[in-house]
């Protein structure tokens, strides 16, 4: 772990004022190019501001990159790909299906930190869902997912080797629920 540490260091002093920024970018970039390894820069980000403005700054650009990547496919891609809907029945169902999630479940799936949140953006661009539900539902589901990879995911097998971890990823998305389901009652999001 300390060399884990030491080698973090190295590439934030390296890097200097730019490392930071590069990882808000990245960020962003993250939610619509996925092979970018979004933990890694949620953990730069939470060494390089600390464990407060770490969370504050990854989760914003978190949400903005995801908000973007959603709304590039809404006005990009959407016209298309419902032609493309109608005539193939099989990939009509999907959508359907995809359409009936609600809130809460959405909230939930944006929470889990395993999701693919670019699929995710892509599916509920591609869907009839409103931009306020969606913007909702990300500003309260990655919270939890920022706060599992910036406190816990600076070491994978560190998480897996402690159960307690899971635990309290379980009570997060627990909680990820209820305030879903708070927030869908009080601005009529399903």
């Amino acid at each position: 772990m300390n060399t884990l540490n030491n080698y973090i260091d190295i590439i934030l002093e390296a890097l200097g004022i730019y490392g930071p920024i590069l990882g808000c970018l990245l960020i962003c970039v993250e939610s619509i190019l996925p092979f970018l390894p979004l933990s890694a820069f949620i953990t730069l980000n939470f060494l390089a501001f600390g464990n407060v403005m770490g969370f504050i700054i990854s989760w914003f650009f978190t949400v903005l990159g995801c908000f973007i990547s959603f709304s590039i496919f809404r006005k990009k891609v959407k016209k298309w790909f419902d032609k493309k809907r109608e005539k193939k029945q099989k990939l009509n169902q999907i959508m359907q299906s995809l359409e009936k999630i609600n809130f809460s479940q959405l909230v939930v799936i944006l929470a889990i930190p395993f999701t693919p949140a670019f699929l995710v953006n892509i599916a509920a661009g591609l869907t009839k869902m409103s931009y306020k539900r969606y913007l909702f539902a990300l500003i309260i589901g990655k919270i939890f997912l920022v706060y599992f990879w910036g406190y816990i995911g600076v070491s994978l097998l560190e998480s897996f080797q402690n159960p307690i971890v899971f635990l309290r990823v379980g009570i997060l998305l627990l909680i990820a629920y209820i305030i879903s389901k708070i927030v869908n009652n009080k601005f009529k999001l399903d």
